[in-house]
């Protein structure tokens, strides 16, 4: 039996105009939410369920209109039977559609796919093992238009559903990509986002193999807000991610995050030529000294190796820089990326509302 057909907010066009409906003015905001599906058998459709509730136009708590326009859901090869439990979804929801991975990408990829086809003006991510609260969207994009900020990140209010070991690596592994690699965003990375729709699509577009989603982010997004969510127990007992993939997740984000873990290389290497220099007058003087200081050739031996490691390295931090630019291009660091208008402001949402009402009212 044939779905309904479902009133699509993101291409309305205003009659009096004949020009493209102002989101939060002429229609709500329309929202796109994409879910990676990866063991989500058993959890994909009670989240849908929550989500299908939003494909209401509603408000926002500050009042602002939205609708969650479309349900992305993307199939990236799990063990179980997450593509019958699509399939089913597919059938009884006009609202969800699905993106068919050919095999097992991964999380950011299959999102980066997700993201590519969204047409709404913004797009959530999320998990699907229902820890991410749906109705956490409103106060989402409350944050977006009041602070004009184009990506809004959850960030936990309470302690994350899993044990504690893996918490504490988790937060340790944000901890060394803050410090030990000058990546402070990394604290605030989260699964579950709202990201504007334009900035989203164009970075699935330029996004390469070998990219991790969040710091990509980075590249092309100026403010960045997190909006505080209180994290739910997953709906299944074992977690999709065992420490394995975690750490390859981690690795993944410190060859994306930068040039600073090949510039280490580097100071190692100018480190140990001063090192080597300050020795080698320590030893010189020793030698010219004392006549039993050290055995035959020793002096000059520890002088040669010294300079030698000290050079070694400092060429091989600057043949690093020199790939720090080739990984950019590789993982597809964009020159510029455009958008579709600036960056709303609340204050010409509401006078443009205002005089909406009027031009009505007349």
């Amino acid at each position: 039996m044939p779905l309904p057909s479902r009133r699509m907010y993101h291409s309305d066009v205003d009659a009096t105009t004949d020009q493209p409906a102002l989101p939060g003015v002429d229609r709500p905001h329309a929202v796109s939410v994409v879910v990676p599906v990866y063991r989500g058998e058993h959890t994909i459709g009670a989240l849908v369920a929550e989500l299908h509730e939003l494909t209401v136009p509603g408000t926002t708590p500050n009042g602002v209109p939205f609708v969650v326009d479309e349900i992305i859901l993307v199939h990236d090869h799990g063990p179980d039977r997450s593509d019958v439990a699509i399939k089913e979804l597919l059938q009884h929801h006009a609202e969800v559609r699905a993106v068919w991975l050919s095999r097992n990408f991964g999380q950011d990829a299959a999102t980066i796919a997700g993201m590519s086809t969204a047409r709404g003006d913004w797009i959530v991510t999320m998990d699907e093992d229902g820890q991410h609260d749906p109705a956490a969207i409103g106060a989402f994009l409350d944050a977006a238009l009041e602070q004009r900020a184009d990506l809004i990140y959850s960030k936990p209010s309470n302690t994350r559903p899993h044990g504690f070991l893996r918490n504490l690596t988790s937060r340790g592994a944000k901890l060394v990509l803050a410090t030990v690699f000058a990546f402070p965003d990394s604290t605030r990375f989260e699964s579950y986002r709202l990201i504007r729709g334009d900035i989203g699509r164009q970075l699935a577009e330029v996004a390469s193999n070998g990219v991790y989603l969040d710091v990509a982010l980075t590249w092309v997004v100026d403010t960045v807000a997190q909006v505080p969510v209180a994290l739910r127990a997953e709906g299944r007992e074992e977690s999709g991610y065992n420490y394995r993939r975690l750490f390859s997740l981690f690795w993944k984000m410190v060859l994306c995050s930068g040039t600073r873990g090949l510039r280490l290389v580097s100071l190692l290497g100018m480190t140990l030529a001063l090192a080597g220099a300050v020795m080698t007058l320590v030893i010189v003087f020793e030698s010219l000294t004392r006549d039993d200081w050290a055995p035959e050739g020793w002096t000059s031996m520890i002088v040669v190796l010294l300079f030698c490691c000290g050079a070694i390295l400092f060429s091989l931090g600057l043949i690093a820089e020199y790939l720090g630019v080739a990984l950019h291009i590789l993982v597809g660091k964009p020159l510029y990326l455009t958008v579709d208008s600036p960056t709303p402001r609340p204050e010409r949402a509401r006078e443009s509302g205002e005089r909406e009402i009027e031009r009505v009212g007349s």
